[in-house]
């Protein structure tokens, strides 16, 4: 039920669960392969639905996730480049990699790769991501025990010393968001404003930084397709006697 909520995505991270499982492992009062595959069984679950509604609304879905990150700026481009780049592959190290596991099953399932194929490389990112948390509880079992003991005594203060670390960490992350969009925002127009400029002869220059890895990345015409990083490598392309309009998801 805890990875099921976590993979569903509700902050409630699953890690110290897994790390407590490897030490009862290790102390045989748990057995390895009933919880690793619940771990497995319960994750594919939530990830089955993000495949699903990233099949059926992409788009939304992804923009929905965005707005709710606390990481817009790397939120979906980085996942989109590396799906390009590494394919389904990715995701056997996409739960590994804060800000990736959340976007991972819808951009697969937009990808329009198959149920099958995303299952059978999903499981095995399970069971990497699951696996070294359980190995790492088990090999440091007593230095767990250690800091359980020392976590008793401090009894209800811990947990209010938890809270508030974990509230001043989102807080912090949602200042660093705002300030973000703060900046970005200052040089933005919107795509009524630039249908404008198009329709009243301007001279402009688009540069498309979408990834392509949709249908919808391919409808904008007369813009050249680059990648962010290839803006730097590629500046000379970029002519300096017009307006540049940049593209983005």
């Amino acid at each position: 039920m805890w990875v099921l909520v976590e993979q569903s995505g509700i902050p409630l991270p699953s890690a110290p669960l897994l790390l407590a499982v490897g030490a009862l492992i290790r102390a045989s009062r748990l057995h390895l392969i009933p919880a690793i595959l619940c771990c497995i069984i319960a994750s594919l679950m939530a990830d089955t639905i993000w495949f699903a509604l990233g099949r059926r609304r992409g788009g939304q879905v992804l923009r929905f996730l965005c707005r709710v990150s606390l990481e817009p700026d790397s939120c979906v481009r980085q996942t989109e480049n590396g799906f390009l780049k590494y394919g389904m592959r990715l995701l056997l190290v996409s739960k590994l990699i804060p800000g990736l596991n959340s976007v991972a099953a819808p951009l697969a399932g937009q990808s329009g790769n198959s149920y099958v194929r995303f299952a059978l490389y999903d499981s095995a990112g399970i069971l990497i991501w699951s696996g070294a948390y359980v190995a790492l509880g088990y090999v440091f079992s007593e230095q767990l025990e250690t800091v359980l003991a020392y976590a008793a005594r401090l009894g209800s203060n811990l947990v209010l010393l938890v809270v508030a670390l974990f509230a001043a960490w989102i807080v912090w992350k949602f200042i660093q968001r705002r300030r973000f969009l703060r900046q970005l925002e200052v040089a933005r127009i919107t795509p009524a404003e630039l249908q404008e400029m198009l329709s009243a002869g301007e001279e402009v220059f688009i540069v498309d930084l979408r990834s392509g890895l949709t249908d919808e990345a391919a409808v904008l015409p007369g813009a050249v397709r680059m990648s962010p990083d290839e803006l730097t490598t590629h500046s000379d392309q970029i002519p300096r006697d017009r307006e540049i309009i940049l593209f983005c998801t």
